[in-house]
């Protein structure tokens, strides 16, 4: 990451463990960034809305009001990147925070060095989302892929693909309209094992449909095979 990229970069860390949060705060402080610390939901949601952040990192836990409420609330009017944090190990606490638009998911206790690295990949994603805007797009009517800032178009319009979201279709993308098993993709795309309960997978399959219906793509589909698994394939004729 460039540092002068760094130093501009603006984090609110909304966190009300005071040793954690003071942590946080010294330690990203340390790294280049500026960081405002709120300790509960309400005072973090009432910043994030009236400033302008790069990067919005909170715990589920708050006090007040809890992080997934801030998220779904501050999504009502913010495309800010959020990554969530939480002890908890519930899936369904991962996937509601994914469906509320959560970019990425830190699961406490974390190194700060893996927090810094996620930091500085969402923020080389924003830049490149920036600057791609105003580059000319070719095939109306195809699927794009633009690897460097992990995201599709089709004709002037961006999904806003998550990372975990973008590796998933370019899977799907690269098979060739061959079916690929849970178990292969949750391994592929998100590098950890299948359990037969998480529903994490199926959660980022029904993002990639509503964002690729809203930028107008038809050509292909992702569809589920029922007790095989996902294939991106020809949409049929209606």
């Amino acid at each position: 990451m460039n540092p002068v990229a760094i130093s501009e970069s603006t984090i609110l860390a909304i966190e009300d463990d005071p040793v954690l949060g003071a942590h946080l705060h010294e330690e990203l402080q340390r790294g280049g960034f500026k960081v405002t610390w709120c300790k509960n939901g309400r005072d973090g949601l009432a910043v994030a809305r009236e400033s302008r952040f790069d990067v919005v990192l909170m715990d589920i836990l708050l006090p007040g009001l809890n992080g997934l409420d801030v998220l779904a609330k501050l999504r009502e009017s913010s495309s800010t990147p959020v990554i969530m944090m939480s002890a908890l190990g519930a899936e369904a606490d991962r996937i509601s925070g994914f469906q509320r638009g959560a970019d990425d998911y830190l699961p406490k206790p974390f190194s700060m060095a893996e927090l810094k690295v996620r930091i500085e990949a969402i923020l080389r994603r924003v830049a490149l989302e920036r600057r791609r805007q105003e580059a000319p797009v070719q095939q109306a009517g195809a699927l794009q892929f633009d690897e460097q800032a992990c995201d599709v178009c089709c004709g002037e319009r961006w999904a806003g693909l998550t990372l975990s979201e973008y590796r998933l279709l370019d899977t799907l993308h690269r098979s060739h309209e061959e079916v690929l098993s849970k178990a292969f993709l949750y391994q592929q795309v998100l590098q950890r094992g299948y359990a037969r309960h998480d529903r994490s997978l199926d959660m980022h399959v029904s993002q990639i449909r509503r964002k690729l219906k809203t930028i107008g793509y038809q050509e292909r589909e992702l569809r589920t095979v029922w007790g095989k698994g996902y294939v991106l394939s020809a949409a049929e004729v209606s």
